[in-house]
């Protein structure tokens, strides 16, 4: 956290912002601060710069194609660059909740619906990313564990390349879910653009469907909602099965990071993953939200 706050304090004097009490907002992959004048800083980890600018392309096209976006701060030219982490400065929004079910189901039908421009670069969907640096450094999972965890991306990672038909692929947002896609007074807006890229749209539906399955968190009402907003059942498709396990192992090695941070976090990591080694009987598992 402290090279985080150095992060924000020298990118404030480079731009001519204030960090004067800035206040934390949110540390995970990325630490979010709240500064005067509503606007938000977000500390990429080190080595990020390109993909904190593809999130700042990416705000300023999905604002000209007409679906409602978290805008960077105009007048900076962004990120700003500091000891290596990229700094990225955004707008407050207002008061806002998870979207609803049909609220995320109609953004991502638009957003799957957009052609991306040659010059916006959208990098290619990487399911995998980071996930063999975050099991090689979790201390939660002892070796057997850790060596279960890189055989079953072994696994995973070659059913992707082989994965059947779908959708035709297209701009993703790479981690969909209500707490990305939000509800204010004035409608939705989508938020956390660091995942966005050119994939198969079954990514982001899968990521519903695991809320719903998984989690336990989205109700069969709620699903069924989704699925007749959207136009499409996920789950219904040859491939969905991979992607939903690469989901499930993402959020394991996630909880285990977060639990390097917070020790009271090791619990819900190590029962994620007696769940997805099959010690734990059928979904849902009713996971505990670590972030």
């Amino acid at each position: 956290m402290t090279e985080a706050i150095a992060a924000l304090t020298g990118a404030c004097q480079q731009v001519g912002l204030d960090a004067t009490g800035a206040e934390l907002v949110r540390a995970g992959e990325n630490v979010l601060y709240r500064l005067p004048g509503a606007v938000v800083a977000r500390v990429a980890r080190p080595g990020q710069i390109d993909a904190a600018a593809k999130e700042v392309r990416v705000s300023r096209w999905l604002q000209e194609s007409g679906i409602p976006v978290v805008r960077v701060v105009p007048g900076i030219a962004q990120p700003v660059q500091v000891d290596g982490r990229a700094v990225t400065f955004w707008r407050e929004l207002p008061d806002h909740r998870e979207g609803s079910v049909d609220q995320v189901a109609d953004i991502l039908r638009q957003i799957h619906g957009l052609q991306p421009p040659p010059d916006l670069a959208l990098p290619a969907l990487a399911p995998f990313v980071r996930l063999k640096e975050r099991i090689a450094e979790t201390t939660v999972f002892n070796t057997d564990e850790r060596e279960w965890l890189l055989a079953h991306l072994q696994r995973l990672t070659e059913q992707y390349e082989t994965l059947p038909v779908g959708f035709p692929p297209a701009a993703v947002h790479g981690d969909a879910w209500g707490g990305n896609i939000v509800a204010t007074a004035t409608g939705p807006v989508v938020l956390d653009l660091e995942r966005f890229a050119y994939g198969p749209p079954e990514w982001d539906l899968a990521s519903i469907a695991v809320d719903h399955f998984t989690f336990g968190s989205l109700s069969a009402e709620e699903w069924a909602q989704f699925c007749t907003c959207y136009g499409h059942d996920v789950t219904e498709w040859e491939g969905y099965t991979v992607l939903r396990d690469t989901r499930e192992l993402r959020k394991v090695t996630f909880a285990a990071q977060m639990a390097a941070q917070h020790r009271h976090l090791t619990g819900q990591a190590r029962y994620r993953l007696t769940c997805i080694r099959g010690e734990k009987g059928p979904r849902p598992w009713h996971w505990t939200p670590v972030a």
